[in-house]
């Protein structure tokens, strides 16, 4: 059991949790309980939600930041807010909490930014009441509320299977330099998995099937464990990819101008819209983001992996 007076010294905790690509994401049939399960390979990259939590009577939230949050839930509907609730259920908690939140990711984006602020929300209450859950304990709690919850609080490379919360890591060598395009307006992840359904079944000829069993390519692997981006950007795949293309066909035209601007390859990133490129040094990075800049878009340098959610 823990209360508000086993705080966190100061009693305002502050907790940085990562965005993620998926540098590989294979989409197997949907299942009978609607869902699919997937494999794919995850990155936590240097583009971060910010969380502070401190005492309160209630549960309560605030949502600010760098990236449109307009379309961001400041109620129970917010994934931060339902993982303190979890948290304070779990441990016997009877007060409440106030979290500020300062987002960074795009919101409806394919980065996970939801995911994150859901980790750090988990990390910063766990510490601000004492509960020491642990690694393992806090694992359990996110993988109940999504299937990227749990990578967030690992962060660095890993493997995702089942509904992408089935964990295993992965060894990255050195460091992968990306640029990241976010787009204006997000996507439905429900609803780009809805639309792949509709065109595996209408374009069969056209599409590849669902696998039967997913698996991330060995090939993706070999890269990630010998830091090549140009063998990592041959075999990066997406399923996901052509149905957000289909609900935003516009994004067809930036993947191609950061593609013949020098970046090894472009992806949808998760679910889109957002799209990231993968280039081969920090200088290139640095050059892709200056043309994709000048052409009107928002472009990010960030790289990876990094650390997971951790306290600041």
């Amino acid at each position: 059991m823990t209360d508000s007076t086993a705080a966190w010294a100061g009693g305002r905790v502050h907790v940085r949790a990562p965005g993620k690509l998926n540098l590989s994401l294979e989409v197997g049939d949907v299942q009978p309980d609607g869902y699919h399960d997937v494999a794919s390979a995850y990155q936590a990259v240097s583009l971060y939600e910010d969380l502070w939590a401190q005492p309160a009577d209630d549960f309560t939230i605030a949502v600010t930041g760098t990236v449109d949050v307009s379309g961001v839930p400041q109620d129970d509907r917010n994934l931060a807010l339902r993982a303190a609730r979890l948290l304070a259920k779990e441990v016997g908690h009877t007060g409440g909490v106030h979290l500020d939140i300062v987002k960074h990711v795009p919101v409806a984006g394919g980065m996970g930014g939801g995911s994150a602020d859901a980790a750090a929300a988990l990390v910063a209450c766990d510490a601000l009441w004492g509960a020491e859950l642990g690694t393992a304990g806090l694992q359990r709690l996110a993988s109940r509320l999504g299937a990227d919850v749990p990578f967030a609080l690992m962060g660095g490379t890993a493997i995702g299977t089942g509904r992408g919360d089935q964990l295993s890591p992965a060894l990255a060598k050195g460091r992968f330099d990306w640029v990241i395009v976010p787009a204006e307006g997000g996507l439905s992840t429900p609803e780009v998995y809805s639309r792949l359904d509709e065109l595996r079944d209408r374009h069969g000829v056209d599409i590849a099937p669902p696998p039967r069993s997913p698996a991330v390519a060995p090939a993706v692997l070999h890269a990630l464990r010998a830091g090549d981006a140009d063998a990592l950007a041959e075999h990066a795949r997406n399923d996901l990819q052509v149905a957000a293309l289909s609900l935003r066909p516009d994004l067809r035209a930036v993947l191609e101008l950061g593609e013949q601007s020098g970046a090894h390859m472009g992806i949808v990133s998760g679910s889109g819209p957002t799209l990231a490129f993968l280039t081969g040094t920090p200088e290139a990075a640095l050059e892709l983001q200056v043309t994709l800049a000048a052409s009107g878009r928002t472009a990010l340098h960030v790289h990876g992996p990094v650390a997971g959610a951790r306290l600041m």
